[in-house]
């Protein structure tokens, strides 16, 4: 069965507050479509990590927030967009440690994990398409 998106929005985030707007209605889907605790938990987690790095690093861009249904699991897949300044070593990014932002350097690496499906593009002056999908199997 292909994939069926059931529903979608999409959420400017062009100002912090928007982080949390993002990261609720995350949380509210997965709640509403049965994720447990831990599920839940990952992907607001990982939602509120890139909407932080659409508003810090992209200087502002968009959340698609789309609901998924393939017959035999429900998801969440959600893209974040922003035309800043791109990221110019990617797998450096993805293996974790490495920060433009004197931070750890594991928000990109560490969100991946707590996924099932992550896809990073990034064009250097042009800025970065992130696409994510956290699935609850019924």
């Amino acid at each position: 069965m292909a994939i069926e998106v059931v529903d979608q929005a999409l959420v400017p985030i062009a100002c912090e507050g928007d982080i949390i707007v993002v990261r609720r209605r995350a949380r509210e889907i997965a709640q509403a479509r049965g994720f447990d605790p831990f599920e839940t938990a990952a992907l607001t987690t990982a939602t509120s990590e890139l909407a932080r790095n659409v508003w810090t690093h992209g200087h502002g861009g968009t959340a698609a927030i789309e609901e998924l249904f393939d017959g035999a699991r429900r998801g969440v897949r959600i893209t974040f967009r922003d035309s800043g300044p791109g990221i110019e070593d990617i797998e450096r990014v993805l293996v974790g440690g490495y920060s433009t932002a004197r931070s750890l350097g594991l928000g990109l690496s560490g969100t991946k994990r707590l996924v099932d499906e992550f896809q990073l593009e990034s064009v250097v002056g042009q800025g970065t398409v992130v696409t994510m999908v956290k699935w609850k199997r019924f």
